[in-house]
């Protein structure tokens, strides 16, 4: 799991590239870090999926389960700033496209993440899995109880949520 000033230095990185695919990126990484959503989840969401007066957004996770989870201001605000350059979709249209137009699959986000931490000074391998990881140990790390990160997270078992919580030793005492 990445820190939260790791993070924060992520999303900080510089960018020197085209300011619609900026927006686009950020927006991706801020969702899946304020989430906590699997990449596949991520790459089957619609715009209409994304409910900006409940700061939610509703999700299939595996099985087909369907969730509603929080979302954080920042990736709100950065997910409108996305939308607003595509012109305003319509909510059956894909949330994130590539660049040929089309929905962003599971691997284009990782080739997304992967470019932003090249542009970054981490050395870390991260993957957008770490970031749902990171998400869950900073919850608990703010006093988030185990139960309420399940939910979010979409476990069945509280014994898989257990290991994605990497709750330091500071949080313990």
């Amino acid at each position: 799991f990445l820190t939260e000033s790791e993070v924060t230095e992520l999303f900080s990185a510089p960018h020197n590239y085209d300011a619609g695919q900026y927006a686009r990126d950020r927006s991706l990484l801020e969702l899946i870090y304020s989430s906590g959503l699997r990449r596949s989840e991520v790459s089957s969401l619609n715009v209409g999926d994304v409910d900006y007066m409940a700061g939610t957004v509703r999700v299939f996770g595996k099985g087909s389960k369907e969730r509603i989870v929080p979302v954080g201001n920042d990736a709100l605000k950065c997910l409108r700033d996305y939308l607003k350059r595509r012109n305003g979709p319509e909510d059956a249209e894909p949330l994130f496209l590539n660049s040929t137009g089309k929905r962003l699959s599971d691997g284009g986000i990782v080739y997304l993440l992967g470019r932003w931490i090249k542009r970054s000074s981490l050395k870390k391998k991260i993957t957008p899995h770490v970031l749902r990881h990171s998400f869950a140990t900073h919850l608990m790390n703010r006093g988030c109880d185990i139960r309420t990160v399940q939910e979010m997270l979409g476990h069945v078992s509280l014994a898989t949520t257990q290991l994605y919580t990497h709750v330091t030793a500071q949080r313990l005492k």
